[in-house]
């Protein structure tokens, strides 16, 4: 078991990391190659991809992959870094509400001190779970945290922009009730992906009570001009993961059709990449 002393140690340092207007900048990884990179690139954290994780296991994203599958990823990437590593665990790896308690303890075993849950309900009769029924899941999680001595970061995703979820002038005050009721189960930070507009976002900003979380993609502010309407943390999900991805599709197709390697260019370097990989080991 991790040394539950020590992860509350880089618990709270994840935890000062989130400061409205310093925003806390998160290039997601999703194995251990991708995480030593972000790492050394100067992170300050890693946080994982749920999508970029799922793909590399081979297998698609939104609740496919088992508890033990995901967190065993989550375990390599913890002890390949130095610094405070956040866990993607989607909507918890589990049916029943009890049993996110054993998902939260199976992330601090494996190393990590923040997780994000999200209220997206794959396979469910609705979109998304209902408020209290998401909030339940939240509270949980911060409990059996709590039992551990672990002041893990539960980022609360809400997914009303991300799916469309409901009349476009209703999304916003229906993600706010959101998060006013994660808020007070336990959660530590909100997380609303699939909007970037700066009105919307700075609204977000004013009526959530807690750090704002928002991804972004190209043609999204930078992150000075989120910094600079109060947001708190920026990730991009899966989006590294899909340029690399995508390198390896026009890498393969210039091979196999023109016979040429022109993609293979601004690769990293063959020694530094394996002197990367070769740290502690």
């Amino acid at each position: 078991m991790t040394n539950r002393t020590h992860l509350n140690d880089l618990a709270l340092a994840f935890r000062s990391q989130h400061v409205a207007g310093r925003p806390l900048v998160l290039p997601n990884a999703w194995d251990v190659a991708s995480a030593r990179i972000v790492a050394d690139a100067g992170a300050a954290a890693v946080a994982t991809t749920s999508a970029g994780l799922s793909w590399d296991l081979g297998v698609a994203d939104g609740d496919r992959l088992g508890r033990d599958e995901a967190l065993g990823a989550v375990a390599r990437i913890a002890s390949a870094v130095d610094v405070p590593v956040t866990a993607d665990i989607e909507s918890g790896y589990a049916d029943a509400a009890r049993d996110v308690a054993a998902t939260v303890r199976a992330v601090l075993d494996a190393g990590a001190v923040g997780v994000n849950i999200e209220d997206a309900w794959h396979g469910g009769s609705a979109p998304l779970r209902p408020v209290q029924a998401q909030a339940e899941r939240i509270a949980v999680a911060r409990a059996a945290a709590d039992a551990e001595g672990v002041a893990l970061f539960v980022n609360a995703r809400i997914d009303t922009y991300l799916m469309g979820v409901g009349k476009p002038e209703e999304r916003l005050a229906a993600t706010l009730e959101r998060a006013a009721g994660y808020l007070a189960a336990g959660a530590d930070g909100i997380f609303v992906p699939g909007v970037v507009d700066p009105v919307t976002v700075e609204a977000l900003v004013t009526g959530v009570a807690g750090p704002l979380n928002v991804m972004a993609w190209p043609g999204a502010p930078s992150v000075p001009e989120f910094a600079a309407l109060g947001v708190a943390r920026i990730s991009v999900g899966g989006g590294i993961a899909q340029a690399a991805h995508a390198l390896v599709r026009r890498a393969a197709r210039e091979l196999l059709t023109e016979g040429t390697y022109g993609s293979l260019a601004g690769g990293l370097e063959y020694g530094e990449l394996n002197a990367l990989l070769g740290q502690g080991s």
